[in-house]
């Protein structure tokens, strides 16, 4: 088939309506009877945290098009305008879903003993203590806000929950009605916890503070109420390329965002007509992108009754991470470096070997510098306090913090005053681009010569999230990919020609180029006996040039496997296109984060990892890092992660060729990947244990 009848939109889902099916998938794990209770609300909650980011940014986005009349249209062959019109009936079919399973999710806890009371159970002594907590607690922090008498009218935050009231004109003489606006606190929880008998009661505190608005306004009658939450437009650039004070312009960024147009009204339901109308003409938005909830606004709260103590056997058991299994029986990392590659599988495997290099490199006298580029990070990095610690020591420590990671800019601002403080070497990466690349370079002195010491990862160098997200590392003391990752620090921090890489592919300059390049090379090697075999394991796939040479391995016969968690925009089993490309998604308690690629190659088999997804912003406007697994144990290791994924029937769904996703068959044997992996990682550190002769994999000859 042509190039060109590789471009056809009928070929491509589009990204939004992609993003909704995975999210969606997100949801079913909230609806699922086999999910634990207290984890079915934690998915319930997140299918709401994903939405408020998807319309924060990319519906916001499709509405600016739509607003400069902007026609053009994506690969599916979907102008703005179109892809607006599917989001809105696709996202509101989603909200009443997730707001139905929340209301059989809070029904079954109540069996338990936890109940969220609604205003109309409250008995009479159950009103009077929320009143009395309400005029102790609350309501000297309210801030009641008459929205039509104030010039200028107050700018209401947006993701935040208000009350709004209609007030009767009261006593004054020609007093006319009025709608008020009352924030909801942030600072206090979401739930009020009531005294009970035996069990637990809660009451939402918007309800608490609607039900006692009267004391707010004295003398006014509140005549009706309703509960909203605004979404702003955050769809805001950076343009670095310009910027004289690159830390000044994000702070800017990040403050415009509170006053940048509404791209969503949520509402509860049966809300007074009164209010919706005001609401609707103060906030200019369409009818259809008001969503009415016939139930609880930004169930992201829902999150506090997940981490509430006790009723443990509604939640899942608990998978504590285990020592690396490269790691077990060994106390010197770096002379166990010196040895052997060391892989790390997260959150199964500790990432606290991850801390320990920098902690150990930071206080190490024979350490010269360190060098880490730092996209996410945790609130109270240990990570951080390495860095500052080798600073004050004397080493140098450049870290390349990127300003522009989407909606951690304030706190990456906030690190890199930090940093500069401690007399870090602070880099802000290339104009244009988003540093994206997880690397960490320890430089040190050893018998009158230098070693170069090296951690890459899929994921961030966050150790919270490190619990939670499915990510894979590698550390190594290799002389060509510490030479490689060397010259990578040096692009990033002074003016560098880069003429080739031993080992890695960067994006942008060639990481594109050098997967076609890959598929090609698997395409020319494939044959009737040994058919290609191409396994991948990303985030994303939306890049069309990476679309258009998968479908070109299709059709040479190449057996193409992707697991791709989120956006998928190829279209697998189309007729003379796709019939060779299988797709799967695992949602499951942990967040599927690695990006991991095989290439079977005619039998010298390859296995690479990656911090980029295939999504073109990854591969044209970030600076991303692609590494290959040369250890032959590791190699074994990483193709049995791949396998296990795609033998996964319990967690597992199929993209079919319209775009859903239907569970997969569960035929044979019970396959949950991830609770395979976690018993594989304990079971290695059972076996070391009990065996006095420890497993090393492959030792790389001395160089």
């Amino acid at each position: 088939m042509s190039k060109k009848k590789l471009e056809s939109p009928e070929l491509y889902i589009n990204r939004e309506l992609s993003w909704l099916e995975f999210n969606d998938r997100v949801l079913r794990e909230g609806l699922s009877d086999e999910v634990p209770l207290m984890e079915r609300l934690k998915f319930l909650a997140i299918v709401s945290s994903n939405l408020d980011e998807f319309f924060l940014v990319r519906v916001a986005g499709l509405i600016g098009q739509r607003s400069a009349g902007l026609r053009r249209r994506d690969p599916a062959g979907l102008t703005p305008v179109e892809q607006l019109m599917q989001i809105g009936r696709r996202a509101h079919q989603m909200v009443d879903d997730q707001t139905a399973g929340i209301h059989e999710a809070l029904a079954k806890l109540a069996g338990h003993g936890l109940k969220v009371l609604e205003p109309s159970d409250w008995t009479p002594d159950r009103r009077d203590l929320l009143r009395a907590h309400f005029t102790r607690q609350i309501l000297p922090v309210l801030t009641p806000l008459a929205m039509e008498e104030l010039d200028p009218t107050p700018l209401l935050p947006g993701l935040q929950l208000h009350v709004a009231a209609v007030l009767g004109g009261g006593e004054k003489e020609g007093a006319s009605e009025r709608v008020v606006v009352v924030p909801v606190p942030t600072q206090f929880a979401r739930f009020v916890v009531m005294p009970a008998d035996e069990g637990v009661r809660l009451a939402r505190l918007e309800d608490v503070i609607a039900a006692n608005l009267g004391a707010v306004f004295p003398g006014r009658e509140v005549l009706a109420t309703g509960v909203f939450r605004i979404t702003r437009d955050a769809d805001v650039t950076v343009h670095d390329d310009d910027a004289s004070d690159l830390l000044q312009a994000v702070e800017e960024a990040v403050l415009s965002r509170r006053r940048r147009a509404a791209v969503r009204l949520e509402i509860s339901a049966e809300t007074d007509r009164r209010i919706r109308k005001w609401l609707v003409d103060w906030l200019e938005v369409r009818s259809e992108d008001v969503y009415e909830i016939a139930g609880m606004l930004d169930a992201t709260a829902l999150m506090e009754i997940v981490g509430r103590e006790g009723f443990e056997d509604l939640k899942q058991v608990d998978w504590p991470p285990q020592p690396p299994r490269d790691l077990i029986g060994t106390d010197n990392l770096r002379q166990t470096l010196e040895d052997h590659d060391v892989m790390l599988f997260h959150p199964y495997e500790s990432f606290d070997p991850v801390v320990k290099l920098l902690d150990e490199a930071a206080d190490d006298p024979c350490v010269l510098a360190i060098k880490q580029t730092l996209y996410r990070t945790s609130g109270d990095s240990p990570i951080i306090r390495a860095l500052e610690r080798a600073a004050a020591a004397g080493k140098e420590v450049p870290v390349l913090v990127e300003l522009k990671a989407r909606f951690d800019e304030a706190q990456n601002v906030g690190w890199a005053r930090r940093l500069e403080d401690a007399g870090c070497h602070v880099i802000y990466g290339i104009a244009g681009f988003k540093t994206h690349g997880k690397a960490v370079l320890i430089v040190r002195r050893e018998s009158q010569r230098i070693r170069r010491y090296v951690h890459l990862a899929t994921g961030n160098y966050n150790d919270k999230t490190a619990r939670l997200y499915s990510d894979i590392g590698l550390m190594t003391s290799d002389r060509d990919m510490a030479a490689d990752v060397a010259t990578f620090f040096n692009l990033l921090t002074g003016y560098s020609e880069v003429v080739g890489w031993s080992k890695l592919a960067i994006a942008p300059t060639g990481l594109r180029q050098r997967f076609v390049d890959l598929i090609d090379r698997e395409i020319q090697a494939s044959t009737p006996e040994q058919p290609g075999l191409i396994m991948v394991k990303v985030n994303s796939l939306e890049d069309p040039e990476i679309c258009r040479a998968l479908y070109e391995a299709s059709q040479a016969g190449v057996k193409v496997l992707l697991n791709v968690r989120g956006i998928c925009c190829l279209r697998p089993g189309v007729k003379g296109v796709s019939e060779n490309i299988e797709v799967r998604s695992i949602i499951d308690r942990f967040l599927e984060h690695t990006r991991l690629f095989y290439f079977r190659n005619g039998g010298h088999e390859e296995v690479y990892l990656s911090s980029a997804d295939w999504m073109r912003r990854n591969l044209s406007k970030r600076l991303e890092i692609l590494f290959p697994v040369t250890d032959r144990g590791l190699r074994g290791r990483l193709v049995d992660i791949l396998k296990t994924c795609f033998a996964d029937n319990m967690k597992a769904r199929r993209l079919l060729s319209d775009g859903t996703y239907e569970p997969v068959a569960r035929k044979g044997k019970r396959v949950r990947a991830q609770e395979i992996f976690y018993k594989t990682a304990c079971e290695a550190v059972r076996s070391a244990e009990q065996s006095t002769t420890q497993f090393r994999p492959l030792t790389r000859p001395k160089q």
